[in-house]
């Protein structure tokens, strides 16, 4: 590996943490333990003064050798740990309390030892190991006279990270790097090359360190399979915890009562549920408890408890994103009872993992990084320090976030801005890049608790506002421009698309209307809703046919059939007898409509446009899936000052007294 200048850079303001990351990776292509195991061990014992010529690797590779032992070695290494008395193991330890003889038990993972015995100030001094476990050197005894039958003892442990971290000695140096290069470390240090990446493609991947950086952060993470989602929890720091799918309790996430002790939200940074599709929650008070951890930091049972953990969420998206926002929306992988819109509010960011680059082997980086037990007590660091308020000094929120957007986004900046800027001196720029960024993120989550939940998350037009000159920026989500569900050519004949309020949620339908000469057959292809607006609708057609048919037809000549597409949500009411009707002129008269045409407003058999409620929330729904022009009753015209300047933007309303302005000033000649 030839040096570039941000290696000797970082070598030289660094010297005694960093670690080249070429020998991490081929050690770890011998030795399945975590790369944080791999670099203490390579800081531990290895000589990385001259980069040139890296001494003590060999050393390395024999303490491995030895120590690390892998699972079909388990009874080669009991042979000798019963001959010699004595033997020294890395491996991951755990351990559990058996109630009927009231002692810890030990258990070690590769050694496959299951009731290994370990003394109480061992465990007290070392919890972890009763949450999941650790990694850890291990001396273990053999002693099978003072113990038959469980004759293997733990005698000292050596967890597996920094003993000394001085924050001050690190941060001082952080000044000597801009923060382009600062990135670029960070990025290095977590094992990729920051040269084969985009601006964003870093983001994505400091964002990932956020919830290590930032107490009781909330974030969510689903894309395709091997981008390294689940990577940077379980390989760079040993104060995560993953948990992989399957049940999850109360008491092993929060407290177990009769043992007195919180559980993993207590004792870890951080707790990953990985593979979340497959998490379940036996207990319902699990879930009503996580809720409240993630919106508070705290939780009661039996006790009140605080605790700091931050909460992600990993997961696959199989589908192509656009087709998913489609037919669904992006939480689709969870479990159907994780899909609650109260839960879901509470995570801070969405991170696009479809966006995030697969690990191809061209992203590994060969250069100098941080070493990981270093890197990992340094974001453990940055968790006492707080930058919510930094953005305060340059830019104000827009009138659209509201108190949990607004958390969302102070802590996704809090946790870029102290893992890019260390030190505390921020720079505007840098902070604006970051600002926007962490709106993006919270955007997404709202953007998809509009699909599921309705009026409560309509306010998505999320902005920022610069306080030297006033100017107000709107920030979307990168996926939104591309998936307008509303065609933006052209309607064929009998095609609009409205939206309707079925209990208190909106709805975005398409009406497709055929009409063909027959005998007076009807057809409505849905619920009882669309048939009652279709009704409603030939009622006031036949009422006035010299008026609104073909000279010299008849209803009773035509053969009518509709039907709805529900593009989203999955109910309908009647309000949408204007936009049935629309569709039945515009089939008959085989007229094209606008472009992105859509219509609003109920009816009654006379012809009276009925009061339209929820009308800000309606033309909302419409501009926002890609509606170019929109009819809407007159009466409402007043409201039209009271949706957002961003919605307009997007729209060309068409004020109409009665149905038939609907379908005449619709026509793509109109």
């Amino acid at each position: 590996m030839k040096l570039d200048e941000l290696d000797k850079k970082l070598v030289e303001h660094y010297p005694e943490y960093v670690i080249p990351k070429s020998v991490v990776r081929d050690l770890k292509i011998g030795y399945n333990v975590p790369s944080y195991v791999l670099e203490h061990l390579l800081g531990t014992y290895a000589d990385m003064s001259d980069p040139a010529n890296i001494a003590g690797v060999d050393t390395v590779r024999k303490i491995l050798h030895e120590h690390y032992l892998r699972p079909d070695m388990a009874e080669f290494v009991k042979m000798h740990l019963r001959d010699k008395g004595f033997f020294r193991v890395i491996d991951r330890l755990s351990a559990y309390l058996d109630t009927k003889q009231d002692q810890y038990v030990a258990q070690l993972q590769n050694l496959k030892i299951k009731d290994g015995v370990i003394e109480d100030h061992l465990v007290r001094d070392h919890p972890k190991m009763l949450l999941g476990g650790m990694w850890a050197i291990v001396d273990l005894l053999y002693d099978a006279s003072t113990y038959p039958g469980r004759p293997f003892v733990v005698e000292k442990i050596h967890p597996i990270q920094l003993s000394n971290f001085i924050k001050d000695s690190f941060v001082s140096r952080r000044k000597h790097f801009s923060a382009s290069e600062w990135i670029d470390v960070i990025i290095r240090s977590i094992g990729l090359e920051p040269t084969k990446m985009s601006d964003r493609q870093k983001l994505f991947q400091l964002l990932r360190l956020v919830p290590l950086a930032e107490k009781n952060y909330n974030m969510v993470e689903l894309g395709p399979r091997a981008t390294g989602k689940s990577y940077i929890y379980r390989e760079i720091s040993p104060y995560a915890f993953l948990i992989s799918g399957g049940d999850t309790t109360v008491a092993q996430l929060f407290y177990n009562i009769s043992a007195k002790k919180v559980g993993l939200v207590g004792e870890w940074d951080l707790v990953a549920f990985d593979e979340v599709a497959g998490v379940d929650f036996k207990d319902s008070r699990a879930l009503q408890m996580l809720k409240d951890f993630m919106e508070s930091g705290s939780f009661a049972r039996d006790v009140e408890v605080v605790a700091e953990a931050s909460i992600v969420f990993n997961g696959n998206i199989n589908d192509d994103v656009q087709t998913l926002l489609k037919l669904s929306h992006l939480f689709e992988p969870f479990p159907q009872k994780m899909q609650d819109t109260a839960l879901l509010d509470r995570i801070h960011a969405y991170l696009p993992g479809w966006e995030v680059d697969i690990l191809r082997s061209e992203l590994f980086t060969d250069h100098y990084g941080f070493a990981i037990d270093f890197f990992s007590e340094v974001l453990r660091s940055l968790r006492g320090d707080s930058a919510v308020a930094e953005i305060d000094k340059h830019y104000s929120l827009g009138s659209q976030l509201n108190r949990r957007d607004e958390k969302g986004v102070r802590k996704t900046c809090s946790g870029l801005l102290k893992v890019i800027y260390p030190d505390g001196s921020y720079d505007e720029e840098g902070v604006k890049d970051v600002l926007e960024f962490a709106i993006e993120c919270r955007r997404r989550v709202k953007e998809q608790l509009k699909k599921l939940g309705g009026l409560e998350f309509w306010d998505t037009n999320f902005s920022y506002v610069t306080k030297e000159d006033k100017r107000e920026v709107y920030v979307p989500v990168q996926e939104g421009g591309e998936r307008a569900l509303i065609t933006q050519d052209p309607l064929p004949p009998g095609v609009v698309y409205t939206v309707s309020m079925a209990d208190g949620r909106a709805n975005l339908l398409k009406i497709e209307a055929v009409v063909t000469p027959g005998s007076g057959k009807r057809q409505a292809s849905g619920p009882t809703a669309l048939r009652d607006a279709m009704n409603t609708a030939l009622s006031h057609i036949s009422a006035h046919q010299n008026r609104f048919l073909p000279s010299g037809a008849s209803l009773k000549n035509y053969d009518i059939a509709v039907q709805t597409s529900q593009l989203i949500g999955n109910t309908l009411d009647k309000d949408i007898s204007v936009a049935v009707f629309t569709a039945i002129m515009s089939a008959i008269h085989r007229m094209t409509m606008k472009k992105g045409f859509a219509v609003i407003g109920d009816m009654t058999i006379t012809g009276s446009l009925s009061t339209t409620f929820s009308f800000i929330d309606r033309i909302t729904m419409l501009a926002e899936n890609g509606a170019k022009s929109i009819a809407v009753p007159l009466d409402q015209f007043g409201n039209i000052g009271k949706v957002s300047q961003d919605t307009l933007s997007k729209i060309v309303p068409i004020p109409i007294n009665t149905p038939e302005d609907a379908f005449m000033r619709g026509r793509l000649e109109e």
